[in-house]
């Protein structure tokens, strides 16, 4: 037996844009935005107006068993050569192994997705293997994404949409938005309802739109420190104690622990090109220049202490060997010995 298809998202939605559908779907894997994607793809363009009435059925994990799922997918469609089954939150159904017999003999009249988010197909299950062997499914997992592949994703939603940024607005975004695809989307297309035609985003669209400070952000909290600027420094730190739930340590922690490790590879790359520092940090050749001018900054020995320093108050931002102190006292204290 052929085994299963395992292609890519823009694989999947190429030929789902060409009308080539597989009898079954299964999308899984932590990140839901993929999964979304397809699904309401699918859903929107897989029958005709006038054929979803009769011949798309859309049923939840929690409120089904694995009984009405084969109702649904054994029907035959009417006035229509396919029918649509899409079962959402598909996670939430608890047997899933009871379709084991329809996984195998598949209907070729319907097109049965599974929505499975927030986690991965469960490869000890027999059912998983029938899907894994079977020609007639398209298995796509849905992986979340690595910090630092955060900014070329926005770039590339982005620029798929015509909608350019400048390199620090995308850094920016990447700094606060963290790895969550269907929150980086929203945030990304409320920017663009708001763009001047022509326009580029940068850090002032961003401040009025979503509410990031353009001056006081992590971002500008590690260039002021990569310049050793004191003063900056101490402002930015004052803002974010006077505004902890949206600056809470253990993310100013992990956000600089990041930057310092990066200044101090750099640090051993002064004599490389630009493009080798960029490629081998996995950043924007924009901010070589920043990387290479913190390096200056700090010798060896000091980029040492910054990095455990860091890592010393990240736990005690959670609680080990850590008993009065504020959160606010940690932060202001942990930037006077990066200083020092």
């Amino acid at each position: 037996m052929a085994k299963a298809k395992s292609l890519s998202f823009h694989q999947i939605m190429a030929s789902l844009q060409k009308k080539e559908y597989f009898p079954i779907y299964f999308l899984h894997g932590e990140e839901s935005f993929y999964i979304d994607e397809l699904c309401n793809h699918i859903e929107a363009n897989a029958l005709d107006e006038s054929a979803k009435a009769f011949n798309q059925t859309i049923l939840y994990g929690k409120d089904i068993d694995y009984k009405t799922v084969l109702d649904s997918a054994r029907r035959y469609p009417v006035m229509s050569d396919k029918q649509v089954v899409i079962i959402k939150e598909a996670q939430e159904l608890k047997t899933l192994d009871k379709l084991e017999a329809y996984f195998e003999q598949p209907l070729d009249s319907t097109i049965l997705v599974f929505a499975h988010k927030h986690k991965k197909l469960d490869g000890r299950k027999k059912y998983a293997s029938i899907l894994k062997k079977s020609a007639k499914t398209c298995l796509f997992e849905s992986k979340p994404l690595y910090e630092n592949q955060v900014p070329n994703w926005i770039n590339n939603y982005l620029k798929d949409r015509n909608i350019h940024i400048k390199p620090a607005a995308t850094s920016l975004l990447a700094e606060y938005l963290g790895t969550n695809l269907s929150k980086i989307s929203n945030e990304l297309n409320k920017l663009t309802l708001n763009l001047p035609k022509g326009g580029a985003i940068d850090k002032n669209i961003i401040q009025r739109n979503i509410g990031i400070s353009k001056d006081f952000n992590v971002f500008e909290l590690q260039n002021a420190l990569g310049k050793r600027d004191q003063f900056k420094s101490f402002l930015i730190v004052k803002y974010f104690i006077a505004n902890p739930k949206n600056h809470p340590l253990p993310m100013i922690t992990a956000t600089l622990y990041n930057y310092f490790s990066k200044v101090y590879i750099c640090q051993s790359m002064l004599r490389s090109s630009n493009q080798d520092i960029a490629t081998t940090l996995s950043v924007n050749k924009f901010f070589v220049g920043d990387y290479i001018n913190a390096a200056r900054q700090y010798d060896r020995a000091q980029l040492e202490n910054v990095i455990a320093t860091l890592k010393d108050y990240d736990l005690r931002s959670k609680g080990v060997n850590n008993v009065n102190f504020t959160p606010g006292e940690l932060l202001r204290e942990m930037i006077i010995k990066i200083l020092a």
